[in-house]
């Protein structure tokens, strides 16, 4: 099954910083924004990270949900989200499952050599637990910005 707008949130739970669970379907009746990036404290992912915390003040006033997710383990998800003071939790997922099921794990080269990986990509769910935006091969330059804008688009239209 590949993600679309439309398509129902996957029903699946990983454990998330601040000691608690994220499932994306749990969330029925609040709008999410779902970003996955491919590794903690590496500069592209830290901008990213950094540039949805600074506003946060702007997503909640659009009745809208934040939440990272990477491969990186639990530990190194909190220590990341201490470091840069994220508001927000980051979802680990270090088998892949969440990344699968959003398809979001390619084939990237470095350096000549092919390898998987996690493209960087955001999805915004609705209050109905369907995917209402989606963003793939993101560019971390105004990303947050036009996610920003489809929530409030999204929470004004309700």
């Amino acid at each position: 099954m590949s993600i679309t707008i439309g398509t129902p949130a996957p029903d699946i739970t990983l454990e998330a910083t601040g000691e608690t669970g994220f499932n994306p379907a749990a969330f029925k009746g609040e709008q999410v924004v779902l970003y996955f990036y491919p590794k903690d404290a590496t500069p592209g992912c830290t901008t990213e990270g950094q540039d949805f915390r600074d506003r946060m003040a702007a997503f909640e006033q659009a009745n809208t949900r934040v939440f990272g997710v990477s491969r990186d383990s639990l530990r190194r998800h909190e220590n990341f989200k201490e470091k840069q003071g994220f508001p927000f939790e980051l979802v680990s997922d270090p088998e892949e499952t969440l990344c699968r099921a959003f398809d979001v794990i390619k084939l990237k080269k470095l350096y000549g050599k092919a390898h998987e990986g996690i493209e960087r990509s955001t999805f915004l769910i609705d209050r109905e637990g369907r995917i209402a935006a989606l963003w793939r091969k993101v560019r971390v330059a105004g990303h947050v910005d036009e996610v920003l804008a489809a929530a409030q688009a999204l929470n004004a239209a309700r």
